[in-house]
C-alpha cells in the first residue's frame, strides 16, 4: 500500500480517486482549500487544508509521500470564459516542490485537447467548443504539461475525455498512441480507478494517455 497525495481532492476527479484510494487500502492525504469540508472520515485519511499555489503548503503535505497524484479544476465561469494561472502556477510549485523532498512518482490529469491530442477528438470539439469556450484555459494546462515533461520526474499525465458522473465500472481504455486517438465520454470513477492503476503499473511514464469509456 502506497501514501498518496491527492491534490485537488475535494470534487470531481480528486474526491472519487480519494474514495477508491481508501478502498483499496492506501494512505490517503487529501490537499485542497476545503479540505475540512470533505465528507467521510477514516483511519487512513488525512486531510489537508491548504493552496495548491503556495510551495510551503505543498511541502508540508509531501513529507513522506510515495506517489502524487494532481486533479486540479475549476468551478468559475469567469475562469472557463477569461482564462486561469492556477495549473500552471500549481503544477510549477508542485514540481519544484517534489524535487526538494525527494518523491518523484506524479500522476496528473489535464484533459482531452491538452498538449498534442488537440485536433485528434472529433470535429465539434477541435472546432467549434475548443476554440469557442475552451481555450484561454486549456493554454494553462498546456503550460502545465509542458512543465511536467520537463521536470525529470516519473510522470504520466492523463487526458479524459468528456466527463459522467457515472460509477467506475472498469470498461475504457488508456490510449498513448496518437494515432488512436478520439473522442467519447467517460466517468469520473473510471478515472480514479486508471490513476490509482498507475501508483504500480510502471508502463505509463512518461506518456500522456488519453482515456476513453
Amino acid at each position: 500500500m502506497a501514501t498518496i497525495l491527492i491534490v485537488g481532492a475535494s470534487r470531481g476527479i480528486g474526491l472519487e480517486t480519494v474514495k477508491a484510494a481508501i478502498v483499496a487500502g492506501h494512505d490517503v492525504r487529501a490537499f485542497s482549500r476545503s479540505a475540512a469540508d470533505m465528507p467521510g472520515n477514516y483511519a487512513r485519511l488525512h486531510k489537508i487544508a491548504g493552496d495548491a499555489r503556495s510551495r510551503t503548503d505543498i511541502k508540508k503535505a509531501l513529507h513522506g509521500a510515495d506517489v502524487v497524484v494532481e486533479t486540479l479544476g475549476v468551478s468559475s465561469l469567469h475562469d472557463v470564459a477569461f482564462g486561469t494561472t492556477l495549473f500552471s502556477t500549481a503544477t510549477r510549485e508542485l514540481v519544484a516542490a517534489m524535487k526538494t523532498t525527494g518523491v518523484k512518482r506524479l500522476i496528473a490529469v489535464t484533459g482531452a485537447g491538452a498538449g498534442n491530442s488537440r485536433g485528434h477528438i472529433t470535429p465539434l470539439y477541435d472546432y467549434l467548443l475548443y476554440p469557442a469556450f475552451l481555450q484561454r484555459l486549456y493554454r494553462d494546462k498546456d503550460i502545465a504539461e509542458d512543465i511536467i515533461m520537463r521536470s525529470g520526474l516519473e510522470w504520466t499525465i492523463v487526458r479524459p475525455v468528456l466527463l459522467t458522473n457515472r460509477p467506475a465500472n472498469g470498461l475504457y481504455k488508456a490510449l498513448p498512441d496518437m494515432k488512436d486517438w478520439h473522442g467519447g465520454i467517460t466517468s469520473r470513477g473510471n478515472v480514479a480507478d486508471f490513476l490509482l492503476n498507475q501508483i504500480e503499473d510502471r508502463s505509463m511514464i512518461g506518456e500522456t494517455p488519453l482515456l476513453v469509456g
